[in-house]
């Protein structure tokens, strides 16, 4: 045993702090994946409800466009008008029902059959968005 030290046998401060060190390293990297996992689950129920939510007013649009169809005048300018009401809401109902998915494909379907005019309509967005930000 060595008398001028008596730290020897005992674990120096160096290997104290390191492993105090990983310990807490350890909690931070365990309390960020459960926050991870926390903000996964939340967007994931967000977006089932948001889902959720267009289906059930693609549902009664759809129904609302029944009943002017079967409900609003049938012949003349106004059953033309009516017709062509209901068959938009309708069409419209069935297209909410597809839920935000469908919509974000069609997003991204148009822009990649025509980038450029969709590169535009962004940058005039942005532009827009700056300005009203800027006041």
């Amino acid at each position: 045993m060595n008398t001028m030290n008596p730290y020897v046998g005992q674990g120096t401060f160096h290997d104290t702090t390191r492993e105090t060190s990983h310990s807490t390293t350890d909690k931070i990297r365990d309390a960020a994946s459960n926050a991870g996992h926390a903000l996964s689950s939340a967007a994931s129920t967000v977006g089932e409800k948001a889902d959720d939510m267009a289906s059930a007013l693609g549902n009664r649009m759809e129904s609302l466009g029944g009943t002017i169809r079967d409900k609003g005048p049938q012949e003349g300018m106004l059953g033309r008008a009516a017709e062509g009401v209901a068959g938009a809401l309708e069409n419209s109902g069935r297209y909410l029902e597809g839920g935000f998915g469908q919509m974000c494909g069609d997003v991204t379907n148009l822009v990649r059959r025509h980038p450029w005019p969709a590169l535009m309509i962004g940058l005039g967005l942005g532009f827009l968005l700056a300005s009203a930000t800027k006041r």
